[in-house]
């Protein structure tokens, strides 16, 4: 006989939406319990998307150290649907331990994982600053940059004010208006005129 574990993961994999969305808060409330089960889904050998899809889903919903590291593996699988789920779900968990990978994210070939991995680093806000900064002054990733200032836009991290002052000069114009725009928010917006 099935135990509820099986059972939930069964209703996760159906292929129907409904039974998924409502299986996977759940199992996340089985919390590590499911991990194991939620790892053999998104294997590199699964050839099951949707349920891969589900389970990067799920893990999102884990508040643990395993559900963020599950997740984190997946920002170099090549199914964009599926890291833009971990991105987000990296958001949602607001994981620290992934900045490194959620900057490198900023680079990403997919315009929209770029600008989703910078809205996880939002969501993460002031831990991600530092990193964020580094990104805007150090990256030949004209992208990258981009998104770094928007991100310390939104993140409005005084310790960000001499990079967004410099990036004021960048030779990308979004670079330039995200600058601006940061401190602005920063209350800094038309002072730096006057010097």
């Amino acid at each position: 006989m099935p135990d509820s574990l099986d059972i939930l993961v069964a209703e996760l994999t159906s292929g129907d939406d409904v039974r998924a969305e409502t299986a996977a808060p759940a199992l996340a409330a089985l919390g590590d319990t499911a991990l194991w089960r939620l790892r053999e889904l998104i294997a590199p050998d699964s050839r099951d998307a949707d349920a891969r899809w589900w389970a990067a889903r799920t893990l999102a919903l884990i508040d643990s150290p395993g559900a963020i590291e599950l997740l984190t593996s997946l920002l170099d699988h090549p199914d964009a649907e599926l890291r833009a789920c971990a991105i987000a779900g990296l958001g949602e968990r607001r994981a620290a331990d992934a900045i490194p990978q959620l900057i490198a994210a900023l680079a990403d070939p997919s315009s929209y994982l770029a600008r989703l991995a910078g809205d996880a680093l939002v969501r993460i806000g002031k831990p991600a600053a530092p990193d964020l900064i580094r990104a805007l002054q150090e990256s030949a990733s004209q992208q990258t940059r981009i998104h770094a200032a928007r991100a310390l836009a939104f993140i409005s991290a005084p310790e960000s004010i001499p990079a967004l002052f410099r990036a004021l000069e960048d030779e990308s114009s979004l670079v330039q208006y995200w600058a601006d725009e940061g401190l602005d928010r920063l209350g800094l917006g038309m002072l730096y005129f006057n010097v």
